[in-house]
């Protein structure tokens, strides 16, 4: 990690857990290769994994990532519903203890939408068993939601403007295009069914917008999903909670999570109201700040750059200059998601 100049020196570090619009295995699997932290950091996170993917009848994920052939993303697809989001969730997990492991512990969590299950393991609320049930159940219920979401290389207000125009902003729920997720002041995702979302892309494409469908075969942030939401808050509500032992910044909630949050139904939230990254990061890093991406891929660093100019944003596996060398701790942090 290149040193900073006194008047840029971090004042805070921030662990930043992505959603899963942007997951590839590939990042993770050549970081192992490289990087002892991060091969420590997922043998045992998967290890706590696999015996849930054992419970129900899903193949190890842990010995196929060290294998010499490593599954693909397209592997995860096609595998059973959950496969992939136990893939995300172990992922994440992983490269958040290897950051722990390397001396850069957190004093704050931020995530956006899925990333609330890795980041409230890492804060003590959930086990690691616990957490890959939420994750795995999460992947099973949205196997059941048809739909899709398109990145738009706009903003908010444009987004919405072309959600009116196209026509698909009113009607019953399950028929609309809705704003899902605002990544920064120039890219937000919608949510919707298939025939509404391609005549959004198709009216973005003719007036020179980007518009790319996500390779997410489901819907998600959209508020035809309550009953869905529902059955997962009831699952999660089942298992034992405790209160963050560390402050859990909310994209969707758009605030902290703390010992009075109702857990269940902020996870089920996920499901059915829009992510806010740019309110939510410049509450969550006010001043000078050490962002580190808990994820394989790069897109919430690019994010949260766009949102705070100047801001020491980095993507571990994303970015080949970064340093795994261990740093001191200034002042250690209990921490129960570094640890177990």
């Amino acid at each position: 990690m290149p040193a900073s100049s006194p008047g840029t020196v971090p004042r805070a570090t921030l662990h930043l857990f992505p959603g899963q619009g942007d997951f590839a295995l590939t990042p993770l699997v050549k970081g192992l290769l490289a990087h002892p932290p991060l091969r420590d950091a997922v043998a045992g996170v998967f290890e706590e994994v696999d015996r849930v993917a054992v419970e129900h009848g899903l193949a190890p994920l842990g010995p196929r990532l060290v294998s010499d052939a490593p599954p693909s993303g397209r592997d995860l697809a096609e595998g059973p519903p959950g496969t992939a989001q136990l893939a995300l969730f172990g992922a994440s997990l992983s490269v958040h203890r290897a950051l722990c492991a390397a001396g850069r512990v957190p004093e704050r969590l931020l995530a956006v939408s899925f990333g609330e299950i890795p980041a409230l393991v890492a804060a003590g609320c959930f086990t690691v068993p616990d957490g890959a049930r939420i994750a795995l159940r999460l992947g099973q219920l949205l196997h059941d939601c048809p739909g899709g979401l398109t990145l738009l290389g706009a903003g908010e207000e444009t987004a919405h403007a072309l959600v009116r125009t196209a026509g698909v902003a009113l009607g019953p729920s399950w028929e609309r295009v809705v704003v899902g997720c605002v990544n920064d002041p120039h890219e937000t995702v919608l949510a919707g069914p298939l025939p509404a979302l391609e005549l959004v892309e198709k009216l973005a494409h003719e007036r020179g917008i980007p518009a790319t469908r996500l390779r997410l075969p489901f819907l998600s942030h959209h508020p035809s999903l309550g009953r869905t939401a529902a059955v997962f808050a009831a699952f999660v509500g089942n298992l034992p909670a405790r209160p963050p032992l560390l402050p859990v910044h909310s994209a969707v909630a758009q605030g902290v999570h703390g010992p009075g949050t109702d857990l269940p139904a902020a996870l089920a939230h996920c499901l059915t109201r829009p992510a806010r990254l740019p309110e939510t990061l410049r509450r969550a890093a006010p001043g000078p700040a050490l962002l580190l991406e808990a994820g394989t891929g790069g897109a919430l660093t690019r994010n949260a750059r766009h949102i705070v100019p100047g801001a020491l944003a980095r993507a571990p596996l994303a970015d080949p200059g970064f340093s795994w060398s261990p740093h001191p701790v200034p002042v250690p942090v209990p921490h129960p998601g570094a640890v177990g």
